[in-house]
C-alpha cells in the first residue's frame, strides 16, 4: 500500500482547502490521483473539481476549533472513500493586530483554531490510522516565528506568531506519540507566500519581503504545497517528527 501511495492511489483529508496553500495542496494531490476530503469552514471554489472526478473529491464543512466538526471531517471522508492515508492540515486564523491592539479574546481565539485545531484535526485522523495499519500528517507553522512579527500592515502578530510557534512543540509530541502506531507527524513551515493572508501587505511591505530571501521573491501557494505533498509520500518514509522551513532562505542562518 506504501507504494501505490506514492503514486497517488490513497486517501487524503486536506484542511483549510477553499484557498491558500490548502486549496493548491487539494489540486495537487487529485493530479496525482488521490481521493480528497477537501475541508474548509468557507465553500470551495468551483474551480477545485474541474479536473478531478466527482468521485474523488468530496467537499466537507469543517470548524476545526470544533472537536465534533473534526472527527466528522475525518468519518465523512473515510466513509466517502473507504479509508484515510494522509492528513494536511493548513486552516488557521491570522491575527494582525499588534500588542497594543490585541484584545485576550482573539488571542484565545487565534490559538482555540490554530493549536487546538491542529491537535484536534491530528488526534481524529490518527484514531482512525492507528487502527488501520498507520498514515502520514502535515501540520502547518509559520517562518515568521523565526523572526518574531510584530502584525500591523497584514502581518502576523504576537497572537498568530505564539500559534504558530506552538506547532513546532506539537509536531514533535504527536510524532513521538503516534509513531509506534505507524503513523508519521511533520510539519511545514512557510515563509511569505501568495495567498490571502498576505494579500493585505502594501506594495513596500511585499518589496521588503521579498529582498529578504535569498531567492529574492515571495514565494507561491503550489510550492509550499509541494512539499507537504512530498512530507505525506512514501519517499519521506523515515522522516516524523521533523518541521520543513520552504522560505527561499528567508530566515537563512537564524
Amino acid at each position: 500500500m506504501a507504494d501505490e501511495r506514492t503514486r497517488g492511489a490513497g486517501t487524503a483529508l486536506v484542511s483549510g482547502a477553499a484557498s491558500g496553500i490548502g486549496l493548491a495542496c487539494a489540486k495537487l494531490l487529485l493530479e496525482d490521483g488521490w481521493s480528497v476530503g477537501a475541508a474548509d469552514i468557507q465553500p470551495l471554489p468551483p474551480s477545485l473539481g474541474d479536473d478531478a472526478p466527482a468521485d474523488r473529491l468530496r467537499e466537507l464543512a469543517c470548524d476545526v476549533s470544533n472537536e465534533d466538526s473534526c472527527r466528522a471531517a475525518v468519518a465523512e471522508t473515510v466513509s466517502a472513500f473507504g479509508g484515510l492515508h494522509a492528513l494536511l492540515h493548513f486552516a488557521a486564523f491570522h491575527s494582525t493586530n499588534t500588542w497594543q491592539e490585541l484584545s485576550a479574546v482573539e488571542f484565545t481565539r487565534t490559538q482555540e483554531v490554530n493549536v487546538t485545531g491542529s491537535f484536534l484535526m491530528a488526534r481524529e485522523a490518527a484514531r482512525h490510522m492507528a487502527a488501520h495499519g498507520g498514515g502520514a500528517i502535515v501540520l502547518t507553522g509559520s517562518g515568521s516565528m523565526n523572526s518574531g512579527g510584530v502584525g500591523g500592515h497584514g502581518r502576523g502578530g504576537p497572537a498568530y506568531i505564539a500559534s504558530k510557534a506552538a506547532i513546532v512543540g506539537l509536531t514533535r509530541s504527536l510524532a513521538r506519540s503516534f509513531g509506534p502506531h505507524g503513523i508519521r507527524v511533520n510539519a511545514v513551515f512557510p515563509g511569505a507566500t501568495d495567498t490571502a493572508m498576505t494579500a493585505e501587505y502594501d506594495e513596500d511591505a511585499r518589496n521588503r519581503v521579498a529582498e529578504r530571501t535569498i531567492l529574492g521573491r515571495i514565494g507561491a501557494a503550489a510550492e509550499i504545497a509541494a512539499v507537504a505533498r512530498f512530507l505525506v509520500s512514501d519517499d519521506a518514509r523515515y522522516m516524523t517528527g521533523e518541521t520543513v522551513n520552504v522560505n527561499g532562505g528567508g530566515s537563512f542562518g537564524l
